[in-house]
């Protein structure tokens, strides 16, 4: 079940973040506050089934991060710094995707100017990130099997005759 949910939450983070990066009018203050309580809402959730523990949380960084990004001042050179020491899950391409496309949504909010983004571009220059735009949300993680060894000995076994096993022999 842990399994199942963070498969799941890996492709909910994936179909949200590359919307996020392909569309430019959800990139906003008040985009980011309504994924941030949504997230909040999904991690509640786990907490509230036991399921905190199966990593699905975790797999929901990156989105954290971009909505943490979109909530953030972008006019200094601190926030700058901020910015480049918080989203550690997203790569550089990503976080000037998201930058450019920001859209203020009201007159109290400013687009983000071209100095700043070459600002986040100089800091962020010595990351190793690879050069994916978007998630790919077809991503499968691998299934665990747990193993339960068996109280009953291989001594103890009899094989019926019906199952034409005549060919293993016992050690």
């Amino acid at each position: 079940i842990q399994q199942v949910f963070k498969q799941l939450f890996y492709m909910i983070n994936a179909v949200a973040l590359n919307n996020l990066l392909l569309r430019k009018d959800v990139c906003s203050w008040s985009t980011g506050m309504q994924l941030r309580f949504n997230i909040s809402q999904l991690e509640e959730w786990l907490r509230g089934k036991n399921l905190q523990q199966s990593g699905a949380a975790q797999t929901l960084e990156p989105l954290i991060q971009a909505a943490q990004l979109l909530q953030l001042k972008k006019k200094t050179s601190e926030d700058a710094e901020a910015i480049c020491s918080l989203c550690t899950s997203l790569t550089t391409q990503q976080i000037v995707k998201i930058l450019n496309l920001y859209t203020p949504v009201n007159e109290f909010e400013e687009r983000v100017t071209v100095a700043f983004i070459r600002n986040i571009q100089k800091h962020l220059q010595e990351r190793n990130d690879p050069p994916q735009l978007l998630l790919d949300f077809k991503r499968m993680f691998p299934v665990l099997f747990p193993f339960n060894p068996s109280a009953i000995t291989m001594d103890s076994i009899h094989l019926p005759a019906s199952l034409n096993l005549d060919f293993l022999n016992k050690v």
